[in-house]
């Protein structure tokens, strides 16, 4: 099948989240099934330094408040072929990609990704300009969400899946904004794109394309519901026959403890040895005191409510008098940044916190780490839980979304010993994660029982294999 993967990030080309991996995974592993899938995302500055060589593949004419474009044709480092639109004045700029310098959004964003979904919904139909045509369009969060609007209002369209990463993030603009990217008016009602008096990019894909998948079982399940439905439960509650769950995959080449070039030492689980060698590392790196056997737990993650950043903070006085050490890496709240660097600078060798971002200290402490501490509030996905099982560290997480479909929670009654993975709590509280805490440091301390949710996790297959079979029947039912 021909497949035209819309995204706004592509790793390692760009990235800001997990949209990127999965952009770059799941069209890699379809073309590894023998699907034809070709990628198209916008020319960022940092995009088209990346590229080796690009050939420009058809041009787009200026259309009401979309200007002019051209399309690059490259290819990314695994071989999946790239289109990237090349509009200077939307993409050539300084900051990131969403925002400015300075964490705001840009003003031009509906337009910026207005062009993308145009340009998508332009390859996808009848008037494309590239002999190539799509069986399917598969887009990808709010910034590709007008292409499923556009596909319906153009000729010899082609069906589109809509996948949902994060229902938080819905591209909201004023209603005006239909007029200038040439939306036809009769599209802004609540059967449409209309969202509460403005434009949303999000819902327009919700309403029109042919099928909606989300990351994860349980997060399609949420989804419907007023708790995490952010005013759109009706509609895909409504539309519960074509909306699927799909846990994300990740790039179980990357992520390997036995060939992990970032670590000191690599490990398996039938030899484990080279985990105690990176707790070691980490501790050292930390400034932590190095104590092989006190409990160390980790976190990486966004500095923000979502996560539950909060509520870690609340416990680690406590967590560190069990006595346990903490290591905490992330950016994100500037209060939750300035209240993570105090409580290192309060536990002196117990608690460590590095504010951004490292890749190889992540590594690290996925590997160093005994116990990995996710109590995000909501989670669409998540991937941090699969790599923390992949390395030999049970996480810690909050019954929600892709966590409570990943993760297999330990029974005090030891009933499930040759499944469980992990430890889950129901409540984002202090008090119900510290409870939780509390059972993880109890099995840790059993080290046969500890040794065996390490490998129950580690022969987990997390691999994108069975995603990409999930979407790839998706696909094949829309086109015939």
């Amino acid at each position: 099948m021909r497949v035209l993967f819309v995204t706004s990030e592509v790793a390692p080309l760009v990235k800001t989240g997990g949209l990127a991996d999965v952009s770059a995974a799941l069209p890699a592993a379809l073309r590894r099934m023998g699907e034809d899938v070709r990628v198209l995302m916008p020319g960022y500055p940092q995009v088209l330094r990346a590229l080796e060589s690009f050939r420009v593949a058809a041009f787009f004419p200026a259309v009401a408040g979309l200007p002019e474009a051209r399309l690059f044709a490259s290819i990314l480092p695994d071989g999946v072929p790239l289109w990237v639109i090349d509009c200077p004045q939307l993409f050539q700029r300084e900051g990131g990609i969403y925002q400015d310098g300075k964490g705001i959004d840009w003003l031009d964003n509906a337009v910026r990704f207005g062009l993308l979904s145009k340009v998508a919904a332009i390859l996808g139909g009848a008037e494309s300009p590239i002999d190539w045509r799509p069986d399917v369009v598969h887009c990808n969060d709010w910034q590709t969400g007008l292409t499923p609007a556009y596909m319906h209002f153009a000729p010899g369209g082609t069906p589109c899946v809509m996948t949902v990463h994060n229902l938080a993030f819905q591209g909201v603009f004023a209603p005006q904004t239909v007029s200038e990217l040439a939306l036809p008016i009769e599209s802004f009602q609540p059967h449409g794109v209309e969202y509460f008096g403005n434009l949303s990019f999000l819902k327009a894909g919700l309403y029109y394309a042919d099928h909606i998948t989300t990351v994860s079982p349980t997060y399609a399940a949420e989804i419907q519901a007023d708790a995490l439905g952010f005013g759109l439960q009706g509609l895909l509650s409504g539309r519960r026959e074509q909306l699927t769950g799909i846990l994300n995959g990740i790039d179980d080449s990357e992520w390997d403890p036995a060939n992990d070039p970032m670590l000191v030492k690599t490990y398996h689980a039938k030899k484990m040895a080279g985990k105690a060698a990176n707790k070691k590392e980490l501790q050292r790196r930390m400034g932590l005191a190095l104590d092989p056997d006190i409990p160390l737990f980790g976190l990486v993650s966004r500095f923000t409510h979502q996560k539950g950043l909060d509520i870690v903070l609340e416990i680690a006085p406590k967590l560190v008098s069990a006595p346990a050490q903490l290591v905490l890496l992330g950016s994100g709240d500037a209060v939750m940044q300035q209240d993570a660097q105090q409580l290192a600078d309060a536990y002196p060798g117990q608690i460590a916190t590095v504010v951004g971002f490292d890749e190889k200290l992540s590594h690290l402490i996925e590997a160093g780490a005994d116990m990995f501490l996710m109590p995000s509030r909501f989670e669409p996905c998540g991937l941090n839980q699969m790599y923390s099982q992949r390395y030999g560290t049970p996480p810690i997480v909050h019954a929600t979304g892709g966590l409570l479909d990943s993760v297999v929670d330990y029974s005090p009654t030891g009933q499930n010993r040759s499944e469980a993975t992990g430890f889950i709590f129901q409540h984002t509280t202090p008090l119900d994660l510290f409870a939780c805490v509390q059972r993880a440091l109890s099995a840790y301390h059993d080290k046969p029982l500890w040794a065996a949710l390490q490998a129950n996790g580690m022969h987990k297959d997390f691999s994108w294999q069975k995603s990409a079979e999930q979407y790839r029947e998706i696909y094949s039912a829309l086109a015939k």
